[in-house]
C-alpha cells in the first residue's frame, strides 16, 4: 500500500499547502537543524532540506531531514544530479524511502566552480528531467534504469523545481511540460517577485492544461535588506526583482525594512492565492526561519490542516 506524505494529502484535499525551506549547517550539528525544526513546526505541511546548495559542502539533506521528522515536519528530500551518478541515484532514492522520507525534490544541481570546492569534478550522469522519470519508474513500474525489477519499490510524492523568470521566457511552459510528463506531482518554483509576470506565465500553464496535471506550489521569501534586494535583482541569474520592490523598501526607515520585508512577502502570498493554478507558497527564509510563523500566520494560513 502506497504511503501518502502530509504533503500530498494536504495537495490532494485542495487546500493551500505550504511548505519551507531549510538550509543545513556546515557542520554535524543536529542542534543547528533542530533550533530550525522547532521554528517551523505546526506551520508548514513540508519543509525542504537543501542538498549542497551553491555547491557548498553542507550536512546532507536525507540525514537532516531525519533531525527534522523528530519534531512531527513532513521532510522533502532535495536530490541533486552534480554530485552522483544513476547508481548512487538510485541507492540513495531506495535508502530515503526505507527511512520513511516521502517526499522527493528532483534538482540537476549547481555546478562545482559556483561552491567552496571548485576543484572537484561534477558528475551530472543524468539532469533533473531524467532524475524525475527514474524515480517515477522506480515507483510506478518496479524498476531500475537499466529495466531490473524492485521487489519494494520506493513510494515517493515526486517534485521538481521551475524558475518561471528565465530566459528565454516563452520557453519555460515547454520546460515545466517536460518535468510533468516525465512524472513530476508536484512543482516548487523561483521567488516570485514579480506578480504580474508570474501571472502570465501561469496563465500559459492552465492554457494547456498543466494545472490539471501537477500542483504548482509558488517561491516567495522575505527580503531582509535593500542590499539584498538589489543583489538579487542584479546578481542572480534567473531572478525578476521590480524596480518597485526595491523602491517600496526604500519609503521605510532602515530600521523597519526587514518588517516591511516580511509584508512585502504576505502581500505577494495574498495575490498568489487567488492566482488559477497555484496550490500553494514555499517560504525561502534560509537563516532566517523565525519569520516562518509571522509570515503563515499573516498571510491567514495558519492553524495548518491535520490528517
Amino acid at each position: 500500500m502506497k504511503t501518502k506524505s502530509n504533503l500530498e494529502r494536504i495537495l490532494e484535499a485542495g487546500y493551500f499547502a505550504v511548505t519551507a525551506e531549510v538550509g543545513p549547517p556546515q557542520s554535524a550539528d543536529a542542534e543547528e537543524v533542530r533550533k530550525k525544526a522547532k521554528l517551523l513546526s505546526g506551520y508548514v505541511d513540508g519543509f525542504n532540506v537543501t542538498d549542497g546548495q551553491t555547491a557548498v559542502v553542507r550536512m546532507a539533506s536525507w540525514a537532516a531531514c531525519l533531525i527534522g521528522k523528530e519534531y512531527g515536519l513532513d521532510p522533502i528530500v532535495q536530490m541533486t544530479c552534480r554530485d552522483r551518478n544513476r547508481i548512487a541515484l538510485q541507492m540513495d532514492i531506495l535508502g530515503i524511502a526505507a527511512l520513511g522520507i516521502n517526499n522527493i525534490l528532483c534538482l540537476t544541481g549547481d555546478h562545482p566552480k559556483f561552491g567552496n570546492h571548485p576543484q572537484a569534478k561534477g558528475v551530472f550522469d543524468v539532469d533533473s528531467v531524467q532524475l524525475i522519470k527514474i524515480v517515477k519508474d522506480m515507483r510506478d513500474e518496479k524498476r531500475f534504469q537499466n529495466g531490473e525489477s524492485i521487489s519494494h519499490e520506493p513510494r515517493l510524492f515526486i517534485g521538481a523545481a521551475e524558475n518561471p523568470f528565465a530566459d528565454p521566457f516563452d520557453f519555460r511552459v515547454l520546460r515545466l511540460k517536460k518535468k510533468v510528463e516525465a512524472g513530476a506531482d508536484f512543482i516548487q518554483t523561483q521567488i516570485v517577485y514579480n506578480v504580474e509576470k508570474f501571472k502570465e506565465w501561469m496563465k500559459r500553464v492552465c492554457d494547456i492544461g498543466l494545472d490539471q496535471k501537477v500542483k504548482i506550489i509558488a517561491g516567495v521569501s522575505p527580503i531582509k535588506s535593500i542590499g539584498a534586494a538589489k543583489y538579487m535583482k542584479t546578481k542572480i541569474p534567473g531572478m525578476d526583482v521590480p524596480d518597485e520592490v526595491i523602491t517600496r523598501l526604500q519609503s521605510v526607515p532602515k530600521d523597519q525594512v526587514p518588517k516591511e520585508g516580511i509584508r512585502l512577502c504576505v502581500d505577494i502570498i495574498r495575490q498568489l492565492k487567488e492566482i488559477k493554478g497555484v496550490a500553494g507558497v514555499h517560504i525561502m527564509a534560509i537563516e532566517w526561519e523565525e519569520t516562518v510563523p509571522e509570515i503563515v500566520e499573516a498571510a491567514g494560513l495558519y492553524p495548518r490542516p491535520k490528517f
